[in-house]
């Protein structure tokens, strides 16, 4: 990570700083963990916690204030806690939403897969969206939560006679592990088509096949007219249709120049 000193330097984020050698530091040395697989949670028993996160920042710019920040921010945002704003379709999504959207063209960069209570939520961040991030979701986030759910259900299984607030709290878990388990089937489904997103082909079309994991009724049902073009073949030019249909390009592309010029074929 570029340094502290290189960075206050720029005259302005679009500039170089003049006169100031490229110096770096360790990512241990910042402030913040930063998330390099472009991946954060909802789940405030992870390290990867996205409110957790938010917090941290408001400790590193405001230090002693940062509790009393947070309250006014919530205040002003109208809810009753930070995670509630982070969480509700309605809430962060839809402002990010609003403000990565002109005319038409919709092309968020923070993307909230979830369960479909919204129990547990993954986000994506897109500038680091690859062929191996549904996989690390699988494997980093999802199997040790799944885990972890099976694990306190089996202890409250032993209990026979539970109180009312353990019965609760198993009846939780029983719907928790049911949606996390078709959570992760579908993105083991998404994977196998096989998904291998490329930037080239823009934001609608790389969050295409995973309408059914937006909450944001708005969103998904725009990525899901997408995901149905894709089917149809209207945007065959696009390294994802080559991808998992790789025949049906093949054949088009014979006819159609700008098509084979799009995949070099």
């Amino acid at each position: 990570i570029v340094s502290e000193e290189w960075l206050r330097a720029r005259g302005d984020v679009n500039s170089l700083p003049v006169g100031v050698e490229r110096e770096f530091i360790d990512d241990s040395e910042y402030p913040i963990s930063v998330p390099w697989d472009g991946i954060l949670v909802e789940d405030p028993d992870h390290p990867a916690d996205i409110v957790a996160r938010v917090r941290r920042v408001l400790e590193v710019l405001h230090g002693d204030d940062a509790e009393k920040v947070e309250r006014e921010l919530v205040e002003e945002l109208g809810v009753g806690e930070l995670r509630e704003f982070i969480g509700s379709p309605s809430g962060f999504f839809e402002a990010h939403l609003k403000t990565y959207s002109k005319s038409r063209r919709k092309a968020p960069i923070y993307w909230p897969l979830s369960t479909a209570s919204g129990g547990y939520t993954v986000w994506i961040y897109y500038p680091r969206l690859g062929a191996d991030t549904l996989f690390t979701v699988i494997d980093k986030y999802l199997q040790p939560k799944i885990a972890v759910v099976e694990r306190e259900l089996a202890e409250l299984s032993v209990d026979g006679s539970r109180s009312r607030s353990r019965q609760k709290r198993f009846d939780l878990l029983t719907r928790d592990i049911g949606e996390l388990r078709q959570f992760a089937d579908e993105i083991k489904r998404i994977t196998n088509l096989p998904y291998t997103p490329d930037h080239d082909d823009g934001v609608p079309i790389c969050a295409a096949p995973l309408w059914q994991l937006f909450r944001h009724s708005g969103w998904s049902s725009y990525c899901r007219d997408i995901w149905e073009k894709l089917e149809a073949g209207s945007f065959d030019w696009s390294h994802l249709a080559f991808a998992i249909w790789p025949d049906r390009v093949r054949a088009k592309a014979a006819g159609d120049r700008s098509i084979a010029i799009a995949h070099g074929i």
